[in-house]
């Protein structure tokens, strides 16, 4: 009762320590937390500043040379790859590169009303004398660092002032309740020990926590008694810290990142067990080295020294360092290591070691180095590809324009490749794309370029002629490399180039413009006979502006309505009955008039027109021979073409089975007639097709059978129904005995195979009597009918059936 009395008589009265400490806490640490939030803002805004100045010195240091190199080699690419690298750099916002005399590159926006820091620095060329490319211009803003600063100002102010009331409440009632009252019940032992009661120890009314246990209170109160026990206490807390260090020290071991740490004299102290997996070299042997000192290749050493002085002066300045490094393993192997360097301080502040921490990314780095080649370079032939090709063209224009001198653009298309593509298979046409790469090259000087633009398609540039029949001895240089034969599956196979070659600046002063011109060329060359070249002429535009026409013209073909089928008649040989018709595409364009196939079929395939072209085929000859059976009774088949474009089309299938569900012919009654270098292809993807086809009862011909490879091995490995004896053999059966022959072989061939047979050409009685004779299975050919329109087609259905009644 006597203490509670005393303790409320002490809360009544108040506690006149607490208040003078509450207010010295107020009154310095106001006045503190103002003078450190002031000196901590104006550092923070002055380290923005002064690490905007340093990061455009940098830029100056490390890129200037470079620059300077790229800009001499007038590399456009390099050149914004370059300056685009330094604008993505914190609080860059603008370059300007001003190029001698009167040009500049100019990237990146300086918004209005905002403060920047511009640093300039001249680009200068060092050879037999000095010479002076251009200046760049670096303007950095500061409108981060003002935001930052603004920020700052008004958190740090708002959060130290509260912080600081708060804490000082605290701390006050802290101090009243774990000081103050304790100090009260230590004045009342005082007052009342003797010697009588020495073995009495001192209680505090608090908790007996092992925190208490330690504090100031305890030691005052517990001097004597408790020696032994904060002794103890102690000994426990330095094994619990020898503890941690040793599991600090286990952590660093095992770090999956490699780590050295250095002393102030940037000699190794520690190097744990990831640096020895990385670079080979062994701990112990790398105590008091330089980590930058760590190979005996003088060349290596002199590389690395310029580099660690780098880093050592960016420690010290900044505090710390980061970058990548091409590092050396013990056994000379180079690769690619991020690093990162930063100083460990002592608790006065003082730098008392270095940390290194190192991590390989190597794989990292060449994954970048091959998307940056996949962006500019063909993958097939290694050569530069469409952009990158322009790029060059574009900046040999430029020094062509200064220079005063000329530029060839030289446009190649290969002959005859997309047949030997579709014949002898997508990897023998990869190989032959590749030695005419190296062919073409070993043709041209090193300051040309040559590229690959797609398909069989090679641009060659031609910078810094003195005049344009340098272009022609290049020309016949490629193509005399054409001249030997290529190798491909085993098989010499002799493939020509066309060129068409335009002149800057007599043809065009752009570079668009010049591509045109040098592509018209090339198509004049492939007219004139290929494996030829063509200089450009103006009366060469109104040939390519003819094929533009004819291509923008079949595009609306099918929208307008201008295709046509005709038809020619199939029959049974030995009965004269009709079996089918051929549907024939046809193209009736009201400029051009009737357009025979071989005129506007190969543009359909090269621009991939056949696809739609030949889905409305498809569509059309099926609904035709539905009409005819509605009309007459008679279920005859429809014959239609597939081209290799259209069969290699993804939906291809999809779109065979469309045309039939739409017309509601059965599948039996469709033929369609594959060229045999279709079939030669021999791919897995052509096999799938086609033993799908047949697995929906599509029948399937082989077409101008005798005319290709005529690989018999094939017909045993396919589904076909059916094949077709070109007309070439047939029209001479009578009159050549080799051709009788052959057509009988194949008669026999196919039919030992369980094929049905066509003959194609049938003009002559004569004919059909040796066919007929031979046992061949249908013929078809102006004998029996032309090609003809749907309408006249039925007026021949219609003659036929009443002369077989």
């Amino acid at each position: 009762m006597h203490k509670l009395a005393s303790r409320l008589q002490q809360f009544r009265s108040g506690s006149p320590l607490s208040f003078r400490l509450l207010a010295y806490i107020l009154l310095f640490s106001s006045v503190f937390t103002l003078l450190a939030s002031g000196i901590q803002i104006y550092n923070d805004f002055r380290k923005g500043v002064n690490s905007i100045e340093e990061r455009m010195s940098v830029v100056e240091t490390s890129y200037s040379s470079s620059l300077s190199r790229s800009l001499w080699a007038l590399d456009q690419k390099l050149l914004e790859i370059q300056m685009e690298g330094i604008l993505s750099l914190p609080d860059i916002i603008q370059l300007r590169l001003q190029i001698a005399p009167n040009s500049e590159i100019l990237m990146g926006v300086v918004p209005n009303g905002v403060e920047t820091r511009v640093h300039s620095f001249d680009l200068i060329h060092d050879g037999d004398e000095s010479f002076k490319l251009g200046q760049m211009t670096i303007t950095a803003s500061l409108e981060q660092i003002y935001a930052n600063l603004k920020q700052t100002v008004v958190v740090v102010l708002t959060t130290q002032f509260l912080k600081t009331f708060f804490i000082s409440i605290l701390i006050v009632w802290i101090f009243q309740y774990f000081v103050t009252r304790h100090l009260s019940a230590m004045a009342n032992y005082a007052r009342n020990f003797s010697l009588n009661n020495l073995d009495d120890p001192l209680q505090l009314d608090r908790p007996d926590t092992e925190i208490n246990r330690i504090d100031e209170l305890s030691q005052v109160t517990e001097a004597i008694n408790q020696m032994r026990e904060r002794l103890q206490e102690d000994l426990r807390k330095q094994r619990l810290d020898a503890a941690k260090i040793n599991e600090l020290s286990k952590a660093i071991e095992q770090s999956p990142s490699s780590v050295i740490i250095c002393d102030r004299q940037w000699q190794i102290e520690f190097v744990n067990q990831k640096f020895t997996q990385l670079t080979g070299y062994d701990s112990a042997a790398m105590i008091g080295k330089h980590p930058g000192m760590l190979t005996d290749d003088p060349f290596l050493q002199r590389e690395n020294r310029q580099l660690w002085q780098a880093i050592q002066l960016q420690v010290q300045r900044v505090g710390v360092w980061q970058g990548e490094s091409n590092s050396v393993r013990r056994n000379g192997e180079r690769f690619w290591e991020q690093l990162i360097v930063t100083p460990i301080k002592g608790t006065d502040g003082q730098v008392t070691n270095y940390l290194i921490l190192g991590e390989d990314i190597s794989i990292r780095k060449r994954y970048e180095q091959q998307l940056l080649r996949q962006a500019n370079y063909d993958v097939l032939t290694g050569l530069p590809n469409r952009m990158l090709a322009l790029d060059r063209l574009k900046l040999a224009l430029a020094q062509a324009q200064r220079e005063d001198t000329l530029v060839g653009v030289m446009f190649l298309d290969l002959d005859n490749f997309k047949h030997i593509n579709d014949t002898m298979g997508h990897d023998a046409g990869d190989s032959l794309l590749i030695e005419a790469a190296r062919r073409i090259s070993s043709a041209l000087r090193g300051t040309s370029t040559v590229a690959r633009l797609g398909g069989d398609e090679f641009l060659v540039v031609l910078p810094g002629l003195q005049d344009a029949d340098s272009t022609t001895q290049v020309a016949e240089r490629i193509l005399q490399t054409f001249a030997t034969p290529f190798t491909l599956n085993h098989q010499e196979v002799f493939v020509s180039t066309s060129i068409g070659i335009a002149i800057y600046p007599t043809d065009s002063e752009n570079s668009g413009t010049l591509l045109q011109n040098a592509d018209a060329a090339m198509y004049q060359a492939k007219n004139k006979g290929k494996s030829a070249f063509e200089r450009f002429s103006p009366e060469m535009k109104e040939v390519s502006h003819e094929r533009l026409q004819i291509e923008s013209r079949m595009r609306r073909a099918l929208e307008l309505n201008e295709l046509e089928l005709y038809f020619q008649p199939i029959v049974e040989t030995c009965s004269g009955k009709v079996f089918g018709a051929e549907a024939l595409l046809r193209w009736n364009n009201p400029t051009m008039g009737m357009v025979m196939p071989d005129k506007f079929i190969p543009l359909a395939e090269e621009t991939g027109l056949i696809i739609p072209i030949g889905q409305w085929v498809l569509e059309q000859g099926c609904q035709a021979a539905m009409q005819w059976q509605k009309a007459y009774g008679i279920a005859l088949s429809i014959s239609v073409n597939v081209s290799p474009r259209q069969f290699r089309d993804p939906n291809f299938i999809d779109v065979v089975l469309s045309a039939l569900k739409l017309s509601g012919l059965p599948p039996q009654r469709l033929e369609l007639e594959i060229t045999e270098r279709l079939i030669l292809d021999n791919s897995i993807e052509t096999s799938e097709i086609l033993t799908r086809l047949d697995q929906e009862g599509i029948r399937l011909s082989v077409d101008d059978f005798g005319t290709g490879y005529s690989a018999l091995s094939y017909l045993k490995s396919y589904p076909f129904d059916t094949l077709k004896i070109d007309k070439s053999f047939v029209q001479d059966v009578n009159n050549k005995q080799e051709d009788a022959s052959l057509v009988r072989a194949i008669i026999n061939m196919a039919h030992s195979l369980g094929l049905k047979v066509i003959a194609e050409g049938v003009e002559e009685e004569e004919q059909i009597t040796f066919l007929n004779d031979e046992n061949c299975d249908y013929s078809q050919g102006y004998f029996y009918g032309r090609p003809m329109p749907e309408p006249e087609y039925r007026d021949w259905l219609e003659t036929s059936q009443r002369a077989q009644i």
